[in-house]
């Protein structure tokens, strides 16, 4: 009320007052008149200059009260501190081991790839050489019977020893090749480094994509263990059976963990997550035909490759050994005219299957087929834990896994919701194949 009263003496007393009006605004412009303290006596209170100042100081403490929101008063007057962490950033032991994991994983593509060059040599030298064996002993075993006719008889137990000599080096050489199958462990090779390669882009992704977790690390670590243990190295103890009595798919990837609901990941409301009812009933529609036909036709093609490359395993040192025994009795004179033939005609047969079992690499087609089949079995496999999944938040992005699902089939989304109607509609009749990638 001071202050107001103040202020009218001073409008009173002023000697000019200006004002002007332009375009809806008014200025004015106020000139306070000089008091003399000896004439004038008025008690005219003090205004305070700083109270605008103290005004604005206050509101800026209260605004940055309300952004700090402290727990008690006496955390404004406290000295600055270190700000804590928010709860997405990153631990940085859990980045180095994500890329301490990263570099394993590229280090075991290199070594993969290089030692899957060196068992495809070793199959071409293998084939190379053991033919080459093979059909010089079966000239020899033919120049030794010739001689035999002839009457040479001095040159035929030489003749007849080195086709002997060469006929067992070659069944030798034909065990030890149809035990390891060249052709199969580099094929088990370039799919390791496949596989491991797209471990070191998911990697990738989740640094690419900030805040990588303990989770993360202990998953990328299982997916590279699971790798190793389908896919071995070594030869002695750890390899894979080349003959095994039941055609079981490939599997290289770790037991699914059930996943932990993240909104903030997913970027949608975890009440539905992309999913419906309709993506749930084509998503078991695939999985059937994934069972009924694409799994079923990979492991009935992979049992007849297994049966042939049986088959040629055992026939071509089979040829060999009797090759072997043919030559040793050229020149008998009771055995003479069969074993000629045998020594020759075994020897030209072994060269053939050989050249069929290995020259067509049926163990590196056997093992397409069994990957092929663990391809598949790992899509039933991700396509049912999510449908298991009673929690829509912690399933995979329902529109996002239907598109993946979609790429891998080789399929766009219209084509995979086509491929489901017509499973539904017409059953295990007249369907189609689910994969037309391979």
């Amino acid at each position: 009320m001071a202050a107001l009263q103040a202020s009218s003496l001073l409008f009173a007393s002023s000697g000019s007052l200006s004002s002007r009006c332009h375009r809806g605004t008014i200025a004015a412009t106020i000139k306070p008149p000089r008091l003399q303290t000896s004439t004038l006596h008025l008690p005219i209170p003090k205004l305070s200059t700083g109270g605008l100042a103290e005004e604005m100081e206050l509101r800026s403490i209260t605004v940055t009260t309300i952004r700090n929101t402290p727990t008690s008063s006496a955390e404004i007057n406290t000295t600055t501190t270190r700000p804590e962490p928010e709860a997405n950033d990153s631990d940085p032991k859990v980045i180095k081991k994500v890329y301490a994991i990263m570099e394993a994983v590229a280090d075991r593509v290199e070594m993969h790839r290089n030692i899957g060059e060196q068992r495809n040599n070793w199959n071409c030298l293998f084939l190379t050489s053991i033919n080459t064996i093979t059909l010089s002993a079966a000239t020899i075993a033919g120049i030794a019977a010739t001689s035999a006719v002839g009457g040479l008889r001095s040159p035929i137990l030489s003749l007849k020893l080195a086709s002997t000599l060469m006929y067992l080096t070659a069944t030798g050489m034909l065990i030890i090749m149809n035990k390891i199958q060249p052709s199969q462990l580099a094929e088990e090779q370039r799919n390791a480094a496949r596989l491991l390669k797209q471990i070191h882009g998911e990697i990738e992704t989740i640094i690419s994509c900030g805040n990588p977790t303990v989770s993360d690390v202990n998953e990328a670590m299982e997916k590279v263990l699971a790798v190793d243990r389908a896919y071995p190295l070594p030869l002695l103890g750890v390899m894979l059976e080349r003959f095994p009595s039941m055609v079981e798919p490939a599997v290289w990837w770790p037991q699914p963990r059930r996943r932990t609901a993240n909104s903030k990941e997913l970027g949608v409301k975890l009440d539905c997550n992309g999913w419906n009812r309709g993506l749930e009933e084509e998503m078991r529609e695939v999985v059937g035909v994934l069972k009924r036909k694409d799994k079923a036709d990979y492991l009935r093609l992979g049992g007849k490759a297994l049966k042939l490359n049986q088959i040629l395993a055992i026939t071509g040192p089979l040829l060999t050994g009797l090759a072997a025994v043919g030559t040793a009795f050229i020149g008998s004179p009771f055995h003479g005219s069969w074993a000629a033939g045998l020594g020759v005609v075994a020897g030209a047969l072994a060269s053939i299957v050989n050249t069929v079992e290995h020259g067509g690499q049926v163990g590196m087609v056997f093992e397409m087929y069994r990957s092929n089949a663990g391809f598949l079995k790992l899509m039933e496999e991700s396509i049912e834990s999510n449908l298991n999944e009673s929690e829509l938040g912690r399933r995979e992005n329902g529109e996002l896994f239907e598109m993946k699902v979609a790429l891998q089939l080789g399929r766009s989304l219209s084509e995979l919701r086509e491929l489901a109607a017509s499973s539904a509609r017409k059953g295990e009749m007249g369907e189609e194949f689910a994969s037309k990638l391979f």
